[in-house]
């Protein structure tokens, strides 16, 4: 570094199998900066080195590139890279890379062309002198450093000593395998072991053996924590016992061993971490539970189990966050706690967590934003954080690359933007200076990321199952080496036992030796469920897991149900013995009761005598009272009459004075006008006008006294009147406008009188005499009226006196009745008092009477009661001895067992379970007989289950139980949705129902959370969505109050329940997910089917039986349910009834009523139980037709193991069913109309399933359904179906007759050991030309067997055939079925689409199953042109699917739905992404849409079961329909004449020829498409022929001849075969195939009549339309390989194929047994590695080629040929070493597994051939054992030849990677030779009649070859021609043949047949030369019959 100047700068690059170019480029452009022109550098002068980690990381592509490596090695080779967008130059000057990788992982090469620019160093492990100078060095500085004893600093050394043993014996120990990938132990891990030691103080190592321990401690950290089996970690424990003896001889070995040796920093308490040893496990706990109470303060509720191994896992964990850099990942099943245990961890450690919190759409750009947010608190703000991530939250891969880069170095590119950069060297530059650091941005940047990755803590949560986290660790390494591993183990039993007990200890129900045995069962059961799950996967291919989570939820379940189950009993006891005592009580009261009555009689009479005295004293003040109110009466009548007059007076004074009221209103408002201001004004005018004066005058008339008025009233006088304007003012106002005397009015009235005293004239002299005029006029007016009423007024006074005195006359009147009224009412309410005493004393009296009757019923009434409560008592005293037995098996049953079928229920319980607590010592005490759901449910609620939809057996009320009772939330696996419909009919309206991914869903998920309704969420996939993980848990917050969705808090509601639901047959749900949830299985079992559809079928033959069934049903359910209730109600009146119960009437009517009904229920229940036998007896008579229609579905059911779009819904397959019972033949005899139904049932099931069958599984599906129905109905015998399956042929056997193959006798001795079948083989043998002929014949199925063998079952037979002829066993089992079920299941007739539709509806729509060549939408659109459903009426969309049409799809479906439309998807299967939302549509409209609305769909069917994405909604609901090309000559030829009709025969004139002609081409049509069968022999490629071949065919047919005057044959012909039908064709032999035919089946004969298509089928005379149809009938030959003009034995390889693949498939079909399948052998590693081993021994040495080519002095062609075969062997060989070693290392552990390792360990135990080993080798169909004999071979045959370079005697031609080259260069060495040019020759072919062996010495010319094989004829040695196959001899070997080069001139062209040579039977590609061999036949005949030559077959 110091020859590079000043300090370079260091860019750190971390690699990782998603590193890209792109991603490099920007990590290496950032700290560049631009200098002129294009150059780019460092700033400043100075140098940047690029430091590259893991540089072999990044994923290498299909070709061998790596793409970060391109870009690196284009820099070093040219200085520059480009500019992405610009895609300019940059020029990158004054960097250096430093690189370096771990040779062991990643991709094991580096590209030659980038490594030559690296000097390369091995940095080896240093070695133990090296490692001990090391930690002796580390280790010495921390011990002198401290006061440390000067003992403990003295045993360092042997400290370190043992420490490098240890580590040298653990490395080489554990090696890493596939599975334990990490088991990779290097100087990291002794340095953590040294890191741990450091932390110790003088208190924690006081004397060597402290030391010795703490080291001991941090390798069971380091080390121990890694293991992943206790096979392991008893083998790492021995080893460190035996270093331990070694090394520390002398110590105390007991106290080196003295348990717990834990270390951590809490061990003396939180807060001050001091690194010391903790004394006892009572200490940590009562530590580790106060850091927990104090944690759930402040934090969301933890209920943690704090037992020895989770207290060891806090520990560990703590370790690694107090370290520094420490990051930990930790491995275990969900639910193990790790997430948990590390929330303790950190709280203990003071450190905050954080956790992504995963929304909708969290992309790695949110990733981004959480961790830079991180960054900023951990290196900013300096706070210590734990970043927590879980596999849940990895949304997507992309995510662990940052985590890759964070673990790794720190670093993460492109976190901050440039600016924020600036901003955090900003905040820590004091810092970085206080530090006494040069405060440069690098220094200040490194500051921040050091920090960060000191305060950082990734703490990684990762499962172990599946391959994920190995792949993980594969493609980013920091995930293993940069973290501290701790593996949670599965629990051991003894951890079971331990937890389970301390939990069991603090229940006061359980004695202390009880809980000992429940705590062993609870173990024992959590392990067996553990064994069952492994044989339920074996057998079912299901998934089950146990976690710790449910086994701690089975402890919490067991106690809860106990608890609660305990008082209930209790409560029951006490109400029973309550009842009781009271019934005895009650007898001793009824004598005190008869005393009693008689006190009552006599104090009743004493009361009577009172009251009547009384009544006679009332009557005479009564009368008094009336005398004195009839004089009242009177004199109130006259008052009213006074009262009347006063009141009409009254009324006439207010009317005349109301009159008077207008006047004196103006008089105030003309006051009003006045003022001071304007009086003064008034008063101020010197000489006002007359009429102002004339006002002035009348006032003062007005004011003055009558006796006084004045007699100046000028205006002087006036004036002085006004002197005092507010005492004027006051006078105006308080006038007494009532009293003007007359002499006033006198004096006034003149003024009045004048026209000008006017208001209006005189305001416009003054406003205020205005006021005043006005004033005076209205007072005067005023005073006119009031005189007119006062006279009025003087009269109204003196009536109301009259009034007055009158009424007080009434009021004295009224005061005296009042007095007598007080009086009587005072009797009164004596009287009454008397009546109430009397009538008590009777009541008294009468209530004790009653209640003495009502003891005497009560006594009677509970006679019965009082037994049955009794015996209930002793019943419930001994059932609580055996409760806590029988919730021990309820809790476990509910716990574990809902994922299985009934079988593995009944054999957990039955088979383990009971019998192990049977064994218990103390013993668990259980009921004998125990229902496990007993205590749970009883009839009654069964019984409302039942009424709720739930189907009616054990499976489904089990499940019933265990999702009503769970204390996880329920997962219902139900395929046939029968658990959804119970749920929603059982809820109703309450029950809110989401679908994951809807639109706000979320939302709705947040409202049932806090509303507290029932949630159900539908059809779930494999997994849901992240954000739910909380809910699932039940992790809320804030004391469960709140729970975390998302970002949001929402309210957590108490009341809320969750359950979820698959539509998924068989899920495979995470051992996370299955911790949170309780998983139900609800898929129908056979039994509940059959009485379902037994239910239907009786519903709609006999209604009124099931109608009666049912309603009784549902009485018998309300009986159970009336008479709980009852005697509910009974008991707890009883034992709430009071000490005075005898009084309680309700009791003991209760009671009565209870007995009554109870007396009804019993009679209706005799008569229900006689009518219910009778019905039972009707419907058992149905019951053959449900069975039947139940085992169908079944069958149906299990098709999806053949191909996954074979799904059929119970709802479908319930329609189906109904149809068929619609359609069955009636009846009057019930046996045959049952029979009927049957036939009925299982007809039209076939027709519905077949019709969406591929053709190559109708077999299949019909031998499975004769199958099962023989073997339902007992008519076939178990062990001969198994024979016929499995064929369990005898191996190693040699046939002792020509006729049958080894394989075949194998099967015979094997078929001789059944009793059936004694004798078979020798009978074989001594009869062997019967058999021959037998064996020998073309169809034997159809044959008679020899001997008394014919005799056989057909079963038999088929055993028999399958042995001697299993190519014919397709035909033989189409026979069995023929036979068994009758013809119409073999026939072979497509059913019109017409018929189709009648089944479909807006829920139920169509889907296609695409076949090449086929357009199945043709027909649809042809029946919705019939219906008026056309593109013109615009009804009718058809809608191809492909990028972009998902919305037009989307509105297409919308419209049709709400319009009654059709709609046509067409191949949906290329919007994968899409088909989840058409799912969810198609749902959405199958209700409440347009009767008229249809959808057909149409997709084609995946390559392979991985590659099929079809939603299995869509699929079970639609009608499934495949147009596949029929099979067999017959249905070709009538579905190819099926496209045209009489008039198409009709349309041309020249109807002779046109109609033969037109024949011959639906020959030729169905040949060309029936031949693909026959596979690379038929056509060399598969071709995708169509109907439209053949119609335009027609129609040029018609044309040519409408045109010409003669048939133009050869133009015909030319058309048809090169363009109509060639145009597909690719390959030049087919193209010949293709040709021949048109000249065999088109030529003039043919006219005449004398054209044969095939041996027996000649063409037909003129005809019509339907007299074709007959002839195909009536003379086509029985289907065979002529008819193509092939030979028998070509179907005989495809047949075979056929029926093997139909036995396999029928046999996985079957149901399995679990029992089935022994322990394997040798392990899948040590399989491998034999083979691995045996492959390199043998394997020799590569070709030297230099040497070789220097021996090779003159290259000839056939030198050239030898050396370049080398060199390809030599490639291969290579491969072959290079992958085999590789593989060889991975599994010793030396590197670490990669994919391609993984895939070659896959093809070695498989037998195949390595892909990346047949890419570099030659074409072959062997396996990998026959295929590496043959290299071997190959191997051999080269080095025998250039041993010495002389040609070989004969060559064998097929053991060249290039034969080609051979035979060109016996062309070469001709031509060189003779001197002829090399394009004018050709290759001559002379079969000579010799073996190999008869050679001794090559040919002068040309070469002899050998190995070769013919297929399609053999070649006859005797006549030297080609001759037809011996049937069943497929490819016999050709003798030596003797090829040479001639001229092309003098080849030979007559009698020849040109045939072409491949080098397997896939022929096509492997296609290598055309060999002219002689023949007598035509060459048209062979060219037919596809015969070649083969290299190897």
């Amino acid at each position: 570094f110091s020859k590079l100047g000043e300090d370079p700068l260091v860019t750190t690059i971390s690699f990782n199998n998603y590193t890209t170019s792109l991603m490099l480029q920007q990590i290496m452009e950032k700290p560049l900066e631009k200098k002129a022109g294009r150059n780019y550098g460092p700033p400043g002068t100075k140098k940047l080195i690029y430091f590259i980690d893991d540089m072999n990381m990044p994923a290498v592509d299909t070709y061998g590139t790596v793409q970060p490596h391109t870009l690196i090695r284009q820099h070093l080779d040219y200085q520059h890279w480009y500019d992405r967008q610009k895609l300019t130059l940059k020029e990158i000057h004054n960097v250096q890379y430093v690189a370096c990788m771990n040779p062991t992982a990643g991709s094991f090469t580096i590209d030659t062309r980038l490594q030559r620019h690296f000097t390369v160093f091995s940095v080896s492990f240093p070695g133990q002198d090296a490692l001990k100078t090391i930690y002796s060095s580390i280790l010495q500085g921390h011990l002198a450093g401290a006061s440390f004893q000067q003992q403990v600093v003295r045993s360092q050394e042997r400290l370190v000593v043992a420490a490098l043993a240890l580590h040298a014996k653990v490395a080489t120990t554990f090696l890493p395998t596939a599975i334990k990938f990490h088991y990779i132990f290097n100087l990291r891990d002794l340095s953590n072991i040294f890191q741990g030691i450091l932390f110790t103080t003088p208190e924690c190592l006081k004397t060597p053996l402290d030391l010795v321990r703490v080291w001991l401690h941090e390798t069971c950290r380091v080390y121990g924590d890694k293991m992943i089996e206790n096979k392991d970690m008893e083998t790492f424990a021995n080893m460190k016992a035996d270093v331990v003896k070694t090394s520390f001889e002398d110590m105390d070995q007991e106290a080196l061993k003295a348990e717990p040796l834990i270390y951590c920093h809490f061990a003396s308490g939180i807060g001050e971490p001091k690194y010391l040893a903790v004394s006892s496990w009572e200490s940590l706990k009562k530590i580790l539970e106060e850091a927990l109470e104090s944690y759930n303060e402040i934090n969301a509720m933890m209920n943690l189990v704090l037992f020895e191994d989770a207290m060891q896992h806090i520990c560990r964990i703590n370790r690694i966050l107090e370290s520094p850099r420490g990051n930990a990942l930790l491995v275990g099943v969900g639910g193990s706690g790790k997430q948990s245990l590390t929330r303790l961890a950190a709280f203990v450690s003071s450190l905050e967590v954080f956790q992504i919190e995963l929304k909708k759409g969290y992309s790695v750009g949110d990733l981004k934003t959480d961790l830079a947010g991180l960054y900023m608190k951990a290196g900013v703000k300096n706070i210590g954080t734990v970043f927590l991530l879980t596999d849940g939250q990895i949304a997507d891969e992309k995510f662990l690359v940052l985590v890759n880069d964070l673990l790794a170095s720190g670093e993460i590119s492109d976190l901050f933007p440039d600016d924020e950069v600036q901003n955090i060297v900003g905040s820590v530059r004091n810092e970085v200076k206080g530090m006494g650091i040069q405060d440069t941005k690098e220094n200040c940047w490194a500051f921040f990321i050091e920090r960060v990755r000191r305060q950082l803590k990734v703490v990684l949560c990762f499962s172990p199952v599946g391959t994920t986290l190995r792949v993980r660790s594969r493609k980013f390494p920091a995930i293993v080496n940069c973290t501290n591993i701790d593996w949670f183990h599965k629990w051991p039993e003894e951890a079971l036992v331990s937890v389970s007990r301390r939990f069991l200890s603090e229940n006061e129900l359980l004695n202390a030796e009880l809980s000992k045995s429940i705590s062993r069962f609870m173990a024992f059961v959590h392990g067996s469920v553990n064994e069952m799950s492994a044989a339920y996967l074996t057998n079912e291919r299901r998934y089950n897991y146990t976690t710790p989570k449910s086994f701690l939820e089975l402890i919490s379940l067991y106690q809860n149900l106990l608890s609660k189950k305990y008082g209930e009993l209790m409560g029951n006891m006490e109400r029973l013995e309550g009842g009781l005592e009271k019934l005895k009580s009650t007898a001793a009261q009824v004598d005190d009761l008869k005393e009693k009555l008689k006190a009552q009689e006599v104090e009743l009479k004493q009361k009577n005598e009172d009251a009547d005295a009384l009544i006679k004293r009332v009557a005479v003040e009564q009368e008094k009272v009336g005398k004195e109110k009839a004089f009242a009466d009177e004199e109130e009548k006259k008052v009213a009459k006074i009262n009347d007059e006063v009141s009409k007076k009254q009324r006439d004074c207010e009317t005349d004075l109301a009159k008077a009221e207008p006047a004196l209103k103006a008089a105030e408002t003309a006051l009003n006008t006045l003022n001071k201001n304007n009086l003064t004004e008034l008063k101020s005018f010197s000489k006002p006008p007359g009429a102002v004066v004339n006002v002035v005058a009348a006032v003062m008339v007005l004011m003055s006294p009558p006796a006084k008025i004045p007699k100046d009233r000028s205006w002087n006088s006036g004036k002085v009147m006004m002197s005092k304007v507010d005492q004027f003012l006051e006078a105006l106002i308080k006038f007494d406008k009532e009293n003007i005397s007359d002499p006033n009015l006198k004096a006034i009235r003149p003024y009045l009188e004048d026209p000008e005293f006017e208001p209006d004239l005189i305001r416009s002299k003054s406003a205020a005499a205005a006021g005043l005029c006005a004033w005076a006029i209205n007072i005067v007016r005023f005073y006119e009226v009031f005189c007119d009423v006062e006279p009025k007024r003087n009269t109204l006074k003196a009536a109301n006196a009259e009034l007055a005195a009158a009424q007080e006359k009434l009021s004295k009147i009224k005061a005296r009745i009042k007095e007598l009224d007080d009086n009587l009412a005072e009797l009164t309410r004596e009287f009454e008092t008397a009546t109430a005493a009397k009538l008590k004393c009777q009541q008294e009296a009468e209530t004790t009477a009653r209640t003495i009757s009502l003891a005497n019923r009560l006594v009677g009434g509970l006679v019965s009661e009082k037994v049955r409560w009794g015996e209930s008592v002793q019943s419930f005293k001994k059932d609580e001895k055996t409760l806590a037995g029988d919730l021990l098996l309820t809790a476990s049953y509910l716990s574990y067992v809902g994922c299985f079928t009934r079988l593995y229920r009944e054999e957990l319980l039955n088979g383990k379970w009971i019998p192990f607590l049977k064994t218990l010592d103390p013993p668990i005490l259980v009921t004998e007989g125990l229902d496990v759901l007993g205590l749970l449910t009883d009839s009654a609620k069964i019984a409302r289950w039942n009424n709720e939809n739930l189907p009616n057996d054990r499976m489904s009320i089990e499940n019933a139980t265990i999702l009503t009772n769970a204390e996880r939330w329920p997962l219902m696996i139900d395929p046939q949705l029968q658990g959804v419909k119970w749920i929603k009919t059982r809820e109703g309206d309450a029950l809110k129902v989401v679908r994951l991914g809807t639109k706000g869903y979320l939302d709705a998920i947040e409202q049932a959370v806090s509303n507290g309704v029932c949630l159900l969420l539908e059809n779930i996939e494999e997994s849901v969505d992240a954000v739910l993980d909380p809910l699932l848990g039940r992790n809320t917050i804030k004391k469960g109050k709140f729970i975390k969705i998302g970002d949001k808090e929402v309210e957590y509601h108490p009341k809320f329940r969750l359950i979820l639901q698959t539509k998924l047959a068989n899920p495979h749900y995470k051992p996370e997910m299955q911790a949170q949830t309780t998983l139900i299985n609800f898929t129908v079992t056979r039994d509940g089917l059959e009485d379902q559809l037994l239910a239907e079928v009786v519903a709609t033959e006999r209604p009124d039986l099931e109608k009666t069934k049912a309603e009784l049903t549902r009485q018998q359910n309300e009986f159970k349910i009336t008479l709980k209730d009852l005697e509910d109600s009974l008991l707890s009146r009883l034992s709430a009834a009071g000490g005075n119960f005898l009084g309680d009437t309700a009791l003991v009517e209760n009671l009565e009523t209870t007995k009554r009904t109870a007396s009804e229920i019993e009679e209706k229940v005799k008569e229900a139980t006689i009518t219910e036998k009778k019905i039972n007896e009707a419907r058992e008579n149905y019951r053959p037709a449900a069975a039947r229609a139940s085992l169908l579905y079944f069958i149906l059911n299990d098709l999806i193991k053949i191909n996954p779009l074979y799904q059929f819904s119970l709802k479908a397959f319930s329609v189906v069913f109904h149809n068929a019972i619609d359609k069955a033949e009636k009846s009057e005899d019930l046996k045959q109309r049952v029979s009927n139904l049957i036939d009925s049932i299982t007809y039209m099931v076939f027709v519905y399933t077949s019709r969406g069958l591929f053709e190559r599984d109708k077999l299949i599906f019909t031998s499975q359904v004769t199958f099962l129905v023989l073997s339902m109905g007992k008519q076939i015998e178990p062990s001969e179906l198994d024979f016929l399956l499995r064929f369990p042929a005898t191996p190693n056997v040699t046939s002792p007759v020509d006729f049958l193959s080894h394989q075949c006798w194998g099967g015979i001795k094997s078929l001789s050991n059944l009793e059936a079948f004694k004798n078979f083989d020798k009978d074989i043998e001594g009869s062997a030309k019967r058999w021959k002929k037998f064996v020998d014949s073309e169809c034997p199925e159809k044959e008679k067997f020899p001997g008394e063998w014919k005799n056989k079952t057909s079963l038999q037979r088929l055993c028999m055939m399958r042995a001697l002829r299993p190519d014919r066993m397709t035909y033989a089992v189409t026979l069995f079925v023929d036979e068994k079920l009758g013809t119409k299941y073999v026939e072979k007739r497509t059913i019109p689409f017409e018929v189709s539709y009648q089944e479909t509806s807006p829920s139920t729509p169509v889907f296609f199953v695409l076949s090449p060549g086929v357009d199945p939408l043709k027909d649809v659109e042809s029946l919705g042109k019939k219906l008026g459903f056309t593109m013109d009426s615009r009804n009718f969309h058809n809608v191809s699917l492909g990028q972009g049409q998902e919305d037009v799809a989307e509105r297409a479906l919308d419209v049709a739905a709400k319009d009654g439309h059709w709609v046509i998807l067409q191949n949906i299967h290329l919007v994968a992404k899409w088909l989840a939302r058409l799912d969810k549509k198609l749902e959405q409209y199958s209700e409440g849409s347009n009767k008229a609305y249809r959808v057909y769909m149409s997709a084609e069917p995946a390559g392979s079961r991985e590659g099929h994405i079809i939603p299995q909604g869509i699929l079970e609901c639609a009608i499934k329909i495949t147009n596949e090309p029929p099979t067999g000559m017959r249905a070709n030829l009538h579905k190819a004449l099926d496209n045209f009709t009489q008039d198409t025969l009709e349309m041309c004139s020249r109807e002779n020829e046109f109609k033969s002609l037109l024949f011959s081409l639906v020959y030729f049509h169905a040949v060309v498409i029936e031949r693909r069968k026959f596979g690379p022999q038929g056509w060399n490629r598969s071709y995708p022929f169509n109907t439209g071949d053949l119609t335009i065919s027609v129609n040029v047919l018609y044309n040519y001849l409408e045109a010409n005057p003669k048939v133009p044959w050869t133009d015909l012909r030319y058309l048809f075969g090169e363009i109509m039908y060639g145009g597909h064709i690719t390959d030049d032999w087919d193209r010949r195939l293709c040709r021949t035919y048109l000249e065999e089946y088109m030529k003039p004969e043919q006219l005449d009549g004398e054209l044969q298509y095939a041996p027996g089928f000649s063409c037909p005379p003129n005809s019509d339309y339907l007299g074709y149809h007959t002839y195909i009938d009536e003379r086509l030959p029985p289907e065979s390989p002529y008819l193509y003009g092939l030979h028998p034995n070509a179907e005989i390889g495809f047949l075979t194929t056929l029926s093997e693949n139909l036995f396999r498939t029928v046999l996985e079909m079957q149901p399995r047994d679990s029992s089935s399948g022994g322990g394997s052998g040798t392990s899948r590693e040590e399989k491998v590695k034999g083979i691995l081993d045996e492959i390199l021994e043998k394997l020799p040495e590569e070709f030297n080629m230099v040497e070789l080519s220097a021996k090779a002095e003159e290259k000839t062609p056939y030198i050239l040929v030898a050396l370049q075969e080398c060199e390809r062997m030599n490639m291969l060989t290579r491969e072959l070493r290079r992958s085999l070693k590789e593989l060889d290392l991975g599994l010793k552990g030396e590197l670490t597994i990669t994919a391609d390792m993984e895939n070659l360990q896959n093809a070695l135990y498989l037998d195949s051939v390595p892909e990346s080993w047949t890419k570099r080798a030659y074409p072959s169909l062997n396996g990998l054992a026959a295929w590496y004999a043959d290299l071997l071979l190959r191997i051999k045959d080269l080095e025998t030849w250039v041993g010495d370079f002389n040609m070989p005697s004969c060559i064998w031609l097929a053991g060249f990677f290039n034969p080609q080259s051979f035979l060109t260069a016996i062309m070469q060495s001709m031509a060189r030779k003779n001197e002829w040019p090399l394009d004018k020759m050709c290759l001559q072919c002379d079969v000579t009649k010799k073996n190999r062996e008869d050679f001794t010495s090559p040919p002068r010319e040309g070469a002899y070859v050998h190995g070769l094989f013919m297929e399609g004829a053999r070649w006859d040695t005797q006549t030297g021609l080609i001759q037809e196959s011996r049937l069943k001899e497929l490819t016999p070997p050709m003798p030596v043949i003797f090829i040479r080069a001639i001229p092309v001139d003098k080849q030979e062209t007559k009698n020849i047949y040109e045939c072409p040579v491949y080098k397997t039977r896939q022929r096509g590609l492997t296609f290598v030369w055309t060999f002219n061999l002689k023949t007598k036949e035509k060459a048209a005949k062979w060219a037919i019959a596809g015969v070649c030559l083969l290299l190897s077959y």
